[in-house]
């Protein structure tokens, strides 16, 4: 009895985990967009997942809009504040470098974090679960369907960017101005447009990560930047530049939290994360699907 019970609290602990990292690989995405079409390291992403989340509950438990409303009415306007932030905080900049754009980046996401705590104080929020709270018992594990529903929408985020990349003319116009977006220019491919387009993808992105993950963990105005933090950790992991390490790197970095939360110590499961992740990027800098010299873009 006490191997199925030690066995089912394994259990417990993956698929904790790989739903805290699916959270992670999302975020990682967003980060991956973003670099591969403009080299920009977006440090607002976190906020678009709070945003998600905030938002979220403003539409469907303040207002009273039902789920199927709220939720396409939150990550529109989500997306509206991440083509905003090109339009009005990265376009204007002139003569931008790299550096530049970051630091604005970081600028923008403490300003919309103030702007969060302004408007919805600092108390975190709950959203209800969008099938319930009636747990799953299987293996000795307690499995919430809300756990179903993350993943669940990081596979179909997974497929429509492997469907928008390689299918679509606007995915392999994104796709061209990451390889040279000076080439890209001369063939006629707007490349401000795309990197207009870029910041939205990873907002919607952001948005929806932020809506499956609130009824799990709640959400307040702070939590962007932790979850910031994590998505960077994760696309590092993975491979800066790369979807399919993007997702590797956060499901791997939400099951080590997980197992060394619940078998070490819950207070040191950040720094076994960052620990496994300095590891692999000392043997392998470009991390675990990243070439040597980065690439900039790879599909699905």
């Amino acid at each position: 009895m006490e191997t199925i019970s030690f066995a089912g609290q394994l259990f417990q602990y993956l698929i904790t985990g790989l739903t805290v990292g699916s959270i992670y690989a999302m975020v990682a995405v967003g980060f991956n967009i973003i670099y591969n079409v403009t080299d920009i390291i977006n440090f607002a992403q976190g906020e678009f997942v709070m945003l998600g989340g905030l938002i979220m509950v403003f539409f469907h438990v303040a207002v009273g809009l039902p789920l199927i409303l709220a939720f396409p009415s939150t990550v529109i306007l989500v997306t509206a504040v991440g083509i905003l932030i090109d339009r009005l905080a990265i376009r204007p900049i002139r003569r931008p470098s790299v550096l530049t754009l970051i630091i604005a980046t970081i600028a923008l996401s403490i300003l919309i974090k103030g702007a969060a705590m302004f408007i919805w104080g600092k108390d975190p929020y709950d959203l209800p679960a969008f099938s319930g709270r009636n747990p799953i018992n299987f293996i000795g594990a307690v499995i919430q369907p809300q756990y179903f529903w993350v993943f669940g929408f990081l596979v179909f985020i997974a497929v429509a960017l492997t469907f928008f990349f390689d299918r679509t003319i606007i995915g392999k116009a994104m796709s061209a101005c990451a390889d040279n977006p000076d080439a890209a220019s001369l063939v006629g491919i707007d490349v401000k447009r795309m990197v207009l387009l870029s910041f939205a993808l990873s907002a919607a992105i952001g948005a929806i990560a932020g809506i499956v993950i609130t009824p799990i963990s709640l959400m307040e105005y702070d939590r962007g930047a932790m979850l910031a933090v994590k998505g960077f950790g994760a696309a590092i992991l993975g491979g800066l530049g790369s979807f399919p390490g993007a997702i590797i790197g956060g499901l791997i970095l939400g099951s080590i939290e997980s197992f060394g939360a619940g078998l070490v110590h819950s207070g040191y499961k950040d720094a076994f994360a960052l620990i496994v992740l300095m590891a692999v990027l000392f043997f392998k800098p470009s991390g675990i699907l990243g070439d040597i010299e980065i690439s900039k873009i790879k599909r699905f």
